[in-house]
């Protein structure tokens, strides 16, 4: 069984574009719907990705927080074509810039589509309690706050937000970049 442990902040500059070593464009969409798993109909979100040349089917457990369940498959990019044409909700598109800080491997999801104008990083950890060395352009932790998992931003977009919703968090990423 995989275990993800993972922390997401809502980057407060955007220097950690210069420290990009790579970036992948995704697309992705999801078999069961955010209600499903709320609601506890379902214990896990089924997730079909393609990742630039390569395609996944991904499954995580419902935990909100920063340890979860994860199994990760690759599959053949036809098959996710097909799957994702069977997906709820809306696909969540964006390029995954990846930064080397402080000996951590950093995911920046800069969204696109219903969902532009959104950048969330992200870093896995080995451990909930492992020591981290935030970079200085990541802002507010979000790792709590559920709108920010892709599965909540298939069902409603960042487009949809209202206005407070989109400040709720920055207004703390204030006090916290400098």
């Amino acid at each position: 069984m995989g275990i993800e442990i993972e922390r997401k902040f809502l980057p407060c500059s955007d220097a950690w574009r210069a420290a990009a070593h790579r970036v992948v464009p995704m697309a992705q969409g999801y078999l069961n719907d955010l209600a499903q798993v709320e609601s506890g109909a379902m214990q896990a979100s089924v997730r079909v990705r393609i990742e630039g040349d390569a395609a996944f089917l991904n499954i995580k457990s419902r935990e909100a927080g920063p340890r979860r369940q994860e199994f990760d498959y690759p599959i053949p990019v036809e098959d996710a074509r097909a799957l994702l044409a069977l997906c709820v909700g809306g696909l969540v598109e964006k390029n995954r810039h990846y930064v080397e800080h402080a000996g951590r491997l950093w995911e920046v999801d800069e969204f696109l589509g219903a969902n532009a104008g959104l950048v969330v990083a992200e870093v896995e950890l080995e451990a909930v309690d492992a020591p981290l060395a935030k970079p200085d352009w990541a802002g507010v932790e979000a790792t709590h706050a559920q709108r920010y998992y892709n599965l909540a931003l298939a069902a409603r977009p960042y487009s949809q937000w209202r206005e407070d919703e989109r400040r709720a968090l920055d207004l703390q990423e204030t006090a916290t970049c400098s």
